[in-house]
């Protein structure tokens, strides 16, 4: 198994916005999240000043032709959760079955949240396949989703065992940063929805990545991003 780390656009503040490509021993491509598609906050009058911005050349469509993908090779997605920086592009990949949990696409279908009428034109796609899941689930084997709501409802993170790194915990934006590692600290931001389950997907996040003895990546984090092994180099 392979992990391939996509920098998919940038945070105005300098945070990049990551999708993630999973090459599995069996064959399967596993696309987690698809970052931002320019245009989705209005931005086109002045994109410099968007608060979040993709170049060309971080299409989730160019990332993957770099190595050596097309999205009709995409098997699967993992949909962590529908926001305009993490899903949009969900409806490029017709061949894949789209994984999310039960209570985030509900929420989504019901809400009239910004963060889902921005992003709805591509996730409310009919050509989507969803396969709706409820809690942790084993996707395929070595690749976990782990419900982890707070940030919204139905929020997952994922849980990778690669052969020779070992275990690897995607926090998404349960965890985006190093910095928000301690639950009892963490209070909510702007972006988050429930402060109290925050802090309980951020101990469950932590207690597993120390039982696992994970290496944890982090979605937003520019710091530990600069240090990390980026496309096409990989992770196995």
């Amino acid at each position: 198994m392979k992990l391939y780390l996509l920098e998919l656009g940038r945070v105005r503040t300098g945070e990049p916005i990551l999708g993630y490509l999973v090459q599995t021993a069996g064959g399967q491509n596993v696309l987690i999240d698809t970052g931002y598609r320019p245009g989705t906050l209005g931005e086109e009058g002045n994109p410099d000043m968007a608060f979040l911005q993709a170049a060309p050349q971080q299409l989730v469509t160019v990332q993957l032709r770099r190595i050596g993908l097309s999205p009709e090779e995409i098997t699967c997605q993992i949909v962590t959760h529908l926001d305009p920086d993490h899903a949009g592009f969900l409806s490029s990949f017709p061949q894949a079955e789209a994984i999310i949990q039960r209570r985030h696409l509900a929420l989504a279908r019901a809400s009239e949240a910004a963060r889902f009428l921005l992003t709805r034109p591509v996730w409310g796609s009919p050509d989507i396949r969803y396969k709706e899941v409820d809690g942790d689930v084993e996707i395929l084997p070595g690749i976990h989703v782990v419900e982890t709501s707070g940030h919204v409802t139905g929020h997952q993170s994922v849980l990778l065992e690669l052969p020779n790194t070992g275990a690897v915990l995607l926090p998404i934006d349960a965890m985006a940063r190093e910095h928000l590692r301690s639950a009892e600290e963490r209070t909510a931001g702007p972006f988050d929805e429930n402060e109290e389950e925050l802090r309980r997907s951020t101990r469950k996040l932590i207690d597993l990545a120390d039982r696992r003895k994970a290496l944890i990546i982090y979605a937003h984090d520019a710091e530990q991003w600069a240090g990390l092994r980026h496309s096409p180099d990989y992770y196995d």
